[in-house]
């Protein structure tokens, strides 16, 4: 804690300018060490421009950011210096400031100063490499919200009130023999009855809340030659799965993330589905079934013009085995009459027509985007974080035994030592309660710099 780190806060690599990040007791008179103009009396939040010498000679003009603590990210001393995006420039200006007495930040490590100073709870730190890893609208949504505190904000005031009641139950042990009660024990049931509710809403939100942060598979399934490879090349836009008239052409899956309003969905093309004596194609079979059994959603292709009523309801039930929701898509509907098709498969209401060869996907698109908005527009709090997620199952297995308690009429020891596990589990979300393996386990995933 009192040592002053250092790391580049931008990706390696040529660009315009690069961002090197000091922070710690030391930050500013090692950055004033190396820089041309005087900053040690300097207002916090403001920039200079000058340049980086080394014994004389001049590394590099640059723009030096000046953030005095506790009013910075860290809590601490920062200066971050914007200099010219040439690795070897960046180099020079870190190993100059490592000789002037800083060292080589950690993974996560200028998070893990903010968290540990107060500066942002440890959901909200999580928060911080959800958002540098968000790549849609949604996932950068949710990022957010939990950056700015989201549920974790909610959890701490219902903590507190729980602490508040633990407290004159605790209190009333220091009073057994006189058999006073302090807490109301209507008042503690309905305040754990409310978190109780809260909690199991928010558990409930991680199925939606992970499969969103990580994107919606959607596994493109059917028999072999039923256009699947060239249904994926059309939603991608691009050539991505070899296409031939020879039935069994894809033997492995092929995996492609696109984002359709806001959600990513990831496409999983596999192998068609049927008996094979090729060892190679059994392979790739198994596998289409293994991607099945983990997909959010299911869009079975059949040949329109070579699919029975019975086969494709037959084809569909044995899909349903595994729960998955299944969106039947008649393919090679330039070669049909159309309407008379609709009429034909007129049984299933959400079967889907369209014309891969001809790139005539607007109806299965249009679907895939309408449900990406609905999710879209939700406002509910989710929780995408399996830690949480945990957390949150302890909790409310914990809260339930305080009810129960409180029904039985349990005595108050047996009360207290189930809202002292609840007011643990809870603290482990934002972090009040915490150990070294945790919170090495979660900065070491973070990116050095930040």
């Amino acid at each position: 804690m009192n040592d002053t780190i250092v790391a580049l806060a931008t990706p390696v690599g040529i660009g315009a300018i690069g961002v090197i990040r000091l922070s710690g007791p030391e930050a500013i008179n090692i950055a004033q060490s190396v820089f041309s103009k005087n900053i040690t009396n300097k207002a916090s939040h403001t920039l200079h421009f000058g340049r980086i010498i080394s014994n004389t000679i001049v590394l590099d003009e640059v723009v030096l950011s000046l953030f005095k603590g506790p009013n910075s990210y860290t809590g601490e001393d920062v200066v971050e210096i914007s200099c010219h995006g040439s690795h070897y420039i960046q180099q020079k200006i870190i190993e100059l400031l490592i000789r002037m007495g800083a060292r080589t930040a950690k993974a996560g490590e200028f998070t893990l100063l903010a968290f540990m100073n107060g500066k942002l709870d440890l959901a909200q730190a999580e928060a911080v490499a959800d958002l540098i890893s968000s790549d849609s609208e949604l996932s950068h949504r949710m990022a957010i919200d939990q950056m700015r505190g989201g549920f974790s904000t909610k959890i701490k005031e219902l903590r507190q009130q729980l602490i508040d009641f633990a407290s004159l139950i605790e209190l009333e042990l220091d009073f057994g023999e006189e058999d006073v009660e302090f807490a109301d024990r209507s008042h503690l049931y309905s305040l754990v009855a409310e978190i109780s509710k809260y909690i199991t809403t928010l558990k409930e939100s991680f199925a939606l809340g992970n499969v969103l942060k990580n994107g919606i598979a959607t596994v493109i399934a059917g028999k072999p030659n039923a256009g699947k490879s060239t249904v994926l090349n059309a939603l991608l836009n691009e050539e991505r799965a070899i296409v031939s008239s020879i039935a069994g052409t894809t033997r492995d899956t092929i995996e492609e993330a696109v984002s359709i309003n806001g959600v990513i969905y990831r496409f999983i093309d596999t192998a068609g589905i049927r008996q094979s004596g090729d060892e190679i194609e059994g392979m790739g079979i198994e596998k289409t079934f293994e991607k099945l059994s983990k997909a959010d959603l299911v869009i079975y292709i059949f040949d329109a013009q070579n699919t029975t009523v019975e086969e494709l309801k037959l084809e569909i039930e044995n899909l349903k085995v595994a729960g998955k929701p299944v969106i039947p898509v008649a393919n090679k509907t330039d070669l049909c009459d159309k309407e008379a098709l609709k009429k034909s498969f007129k049984i299933f209401p959400n079967c889907i027509y369209i014309s891969g060869k001809q790139g005539e996907i607007s109806e299965l698109l249009g679907l895939l985007q309408s449900k990406a908005a609905e999710l879209n527009q939700s406002s509910q709090t989710l929780v995408n974080n399996s830690r949480h997620y945990e957390a949150l199952h302890k909790s409310s297995v914990a809260l339930n035994e305080v009810l129960e308690g409180l029904n039985t009429q349990r005595t108050s020891d047996f009360i207290a030592l189930d809202i002292r596990k609840t007011l643990f589990h809870l603290g482990e979300i934002t972090g009040e309660i915490t150990s070294d393996d945790l919170l090495a386990n979660i900065f070491s995933r973070f990116c050095i710099g930040k």
